[in-house]
């Protein structure tokens, strides 16, 4: 009995490891050390005044910077943030240049814009406007599940080729931060959603 209690308990671990590739650790804020690396600063102050402030049902999230509306340069300075990552390997909660989860590399790239996310991507998938994966542009963010069960992935889009192709930044658990196309099965399969927030 003891046995079976054990092998459920790290059975249970392992599918709660695996489930999400985003850490469920609150951070509001971060601090930029360098160039390309950041360290995490647990704050528990309440967001100030902005424009279009969209706060849904958590006071931490702020999904509009006091510059009010975002354009296509923004799009660009969240691809630059996060281009600026690549081949940096993936890691569990990570937010810097030792290691990215997915929602990580979310959560740094909108932050240098003051766009304030939650930590985790399925959190992060309820912000923003959904649209159809046939409207998307640079900076709209698309969302899988890779779990089996719930949105569990996400990434930034980096293109849309004249194909029609569209790609993806992205931290991978196999090869950290990578551009992959939504044309690959892989990815086509588990697609759930794309979400507009600039």
């Amino acid at each position: 009995m003891k046995g079976n209690y054990i092998i459920y308990i790290v059975a249970l671990f392992t599918v709660s490891f695996i489930s999400s590739c985003g850490s469920s650790n609150k951070i509001t804020s971060y601090n930029k050390k360098s160039h390309n690396t950041y360290s995490k600063v647990n704050t528990h102050r309440k967001p100030t005044s902005h424009n279009k402030t969209n706060t849904n049902s958590n006071s931490n999230v702020v999904l509009r910077s006091s510059k009010g509306s975002f354009s296509s340069k923004d799009a660009s300075s969240v691809l630059k943030t996060a281009k600026s990552f690549l081949g940096v390997p993936y890691k569990y909660g990570g937010i810097n240049e030792s290691g990215f989860d997915c929602s990580g590399l979310v959560f740094v790239s909108f932050d240098k814009l003051g766009l304030k996310l939650p930590r985790n991507s399925s959190q992060q998938a309820t912000h923003g406007q959904e649209i159809k994966i046939s409207e998307v542009r640079k900076g709209d963010l698309v969302f899988f599940n890779t779990s089996g069960s719930s949105i569990s992935h996400v990434g930034i889009i980096e293109n849309i080729e004249n194909t029609g192709e569209i790609r993806f930044i992205h931290s991978s658990t196999s090869k950290g931060v990578i551009i992959s196309s939504l044309d690959e099965n892989y990815w086509k399969t588990r697609f759930v959603k794309a979400v507009r927030l600039l």
